[in-house]
């Protein structure tokens, strides 16, 4: 068999094996907001720990930025 016949072979092999997707529930988008909530927090306290181990904790508006002071 040619590579063109090969290819062909295996594509239509891989369509009769495929699973179709599933449908949408309403219960995955609460799973995907609990996900993406869970994520932001994670990465929010491992950039606050990694200031906090750096010894360079992030504080917000300690004085006005040196910019906005001279206008």
């Amino acid at each position: 068999m040619s590579i063109l016949e090969i290819a062909l072979a295996s594509q239509i092999w891989a369509r009769r094996h495929d699973k179709r997707p599933q449908a949408f529930d309403e219960g995955d988008g609460l799973k995907i907001l609990l996900r993406t909530a869970f994520t932001f927090v994670a990465f929010t306290l491992l950039i606050a720990g990694l200031n906090l181990a750096a010894g360079r904790p992030q504080v917000v508006a300690q004085h006005p930025a040196p910019v906005v002071a001279g206008r």
